[in-house]
This record gives structure tokens, sequence and C-alpha cells, in this order.
């Protein structure tokens, strides 16, 4: 039993298990925006909530695991990466199999309990999450379907609060898209020359990381333009439009500490900083919402 446990702490920590944080907070946006078009309708609010947080925990565990199976000899070959579980050895395929297809059930099991849509719908965003890890190997598009994968959790929760799905929250998976994309290009700009020795598609690969920094910069302008859009579309205040600008002032400082001929910040930027975009864009837009429901 010792030894399981062990297995289950290297795997939580092999899948970066407390970045979960980086999308949790844009799912439970959509979820609070959805309760707000409900016009406040509390039934079963906090059990939504809870297996809202099981679905996007257990989705996003079997997605990361599924990726350290696919990739453990690639970034065994990688120096940045040999260290990794699967190809210092740390762990066994076996177990990550394990814990991929457990990760998968429990996902499957919260769709159900969230809803007929939801369970229609959860296996395809299964099959999303593991052609991500498919795909940089033949395109460099890779970061756009990274983005996609993480910015389904605003459309899912609103699917799992309202069993229907609204047009106006694409609003808000666009943003997610546009902001993981572009905060994936500047992390992968650490593999440049690893992605062309190998021929690994990525944007920095092919236009060179001086472009690829500035084409996070547009990527990131199109989140902010989406979020614009999406205050417009569910007529928000000045909360909302708040958190625009500290999404702003972070995503600023971000690109500020990664330049082309210096990217020794670049993990500084990926996980630090983002942390900070979803968790200060959540309590933003979460007070801009319960204001108008009368709790401040």
């Amino acid at each position: 039993m010792a030894r399981f446990w062990k297995r289950l702490r290297l795997t939580l920590d092999m899948i970066k298990f407390e970045h979960s944080v980086f999308a949790l907070p844009f799912a439970f946006t959509g979820a609070l925006l959805a309760w707000r078009d409900s016009r406040f309708e509390t039934s079963g609010l906090t059990w939504r909530f809870a297996w809202i947080v099981v679905a996007m925990v257990a989705g996003r565990s079997a997605a990361m695991a599924f990726n350290r199976i696919l990739d453990a000899e690639i970034d065994g070959r990688n120096r940045r990466t040999a260290s990794r579980h699967l190809p210092a050895g740390l762990l066994s395929r076996g177990f990550a199999w394990g814990f991929t297809f457990t990760s998968s059930f429990v996902f499957l099991w919260a769709a159900r309990e969230l809803g007929r849509l939801c369970f229609f719908l959860a296996p395809v965003v299964l099959a999303i999450f593991f052609f991500y890890s498919y795909s940089k190997r033949f395109t460099m598009f890779s970061h756009l379907i990274l983005g996609f994968c993480l910015g389904m959790a605003p459309a899912a929760a609103w699917i799992a609060m309202r069993g229907t799905l609204d047009a106006r929250i694409l609003w808000l998976t666009a943003a997610v898209m546009f902001w993981t994309a572009g905060f994936d290009v500047i992390y992968a700009c650490q593999d440049f020359e690893f992605d062309c020795a190998e021929g690994l598609c990525s944007i920095p690969r092919r236009f060179g990381v001086s472009r690829a920094l500035l084409i996070a910069r547009g990527v990131h302008a199109g989140m902010i333009v989406c979020l614009v859009a999406l205050v417009i579309s569910f007529h928000l205040g000045a909360l909302s439009l708040t958190g625009i600008a500290a999404v702003v002032t972070l995503l600023i400082y971000e690109h500020g500490l990664v330049k082309p001929h210096d990217l020794s910040r670049v993990n500084a930027a990926f996980f630090t900083v983002n942390g900070y975009v979803s968790v200060l864009f959540f309590v933003f837009w979460a007070a801009d919402i319960l204001t108008h429901r009368g709790y401040f």
C-alpha cells in the first residue's frame, strides 16, 4: 500500500496537479455567468459546482498523464525534460496507463452527474484532449489546440449549469484558447533547437524565437478583444473591466520577462504569472456577478 501511495504522489507530481488552477477559475466564471443567466436559481448549485471541479481535475489529469506517456521517449532525448518521471524510470508506464484510465472514468462519471448533454459530449472532449498530444508531430497549430482544450472549460461549465450551450460563452472559450496558446508559444521557445533537430512542429520552430514572441503578443491581444466582447455580450460592469485591466497588466509583465536572447525566466512567466492571471480574472469577474446578485 505504501508503494501505491508513493507512485500516486509521483504521478500527481508528473502531471503537475497543482496547475489545475490555470483552467478552474475560467470554468467557475462560466458557471457563474450561467447562474446569473438563470436569474440566480440556487437549486442544486453546490453539488453542480462540486461535480464541475471533479470533472475538471479528472479530465486534466487524464490528458496530462496520456501526454506524458506518449511523449516519454521524446522527453528522454530532450535535456530539459529527461528527468521527468517516465523517461527517468521513476514511474512505470503501466501505472501511468492505470492512472489515465481511472481519471478518464472519473471524468465520465462526473459528466454523467452533470446532465445528459455533458455525458454525451464527454467522450468527444476526452478525444480532443488526447488528440492534442499527437498534434505537435504534424502541425505548428498545436498551441491553439492546447488552448482549445482549456478553452472548453467555461463552455462545459455553462452546459453543466444550464443543460444547453449559449453562443455568448464562446467568447470566453476563445479568450482562454488565445491566452493558453500565447503562453504555450513562449514556453515552447525553450525547445527551439530540440524541435528543429527532432522535426517537431511549433511556432518557434517555424518562425524563430524572436517572431514567435511577437506572435505570442498578438495572440494575447486577441484574448483581450474576446474578453471585452464577453463583457458587452453579458452587459457586465466596471469590476469585470477592472479584471481585464489586471490581466493586461500581468500579460505585459509576462512578456517583459522573456527576451529572444534570454529565456531564463520562461518558467516564471509560464507558471507564476499565468496563475495570477486566472485567479485575479476570476476574483474580479465573480465580484461583478455577485455584486449584481446583492452579495456585496
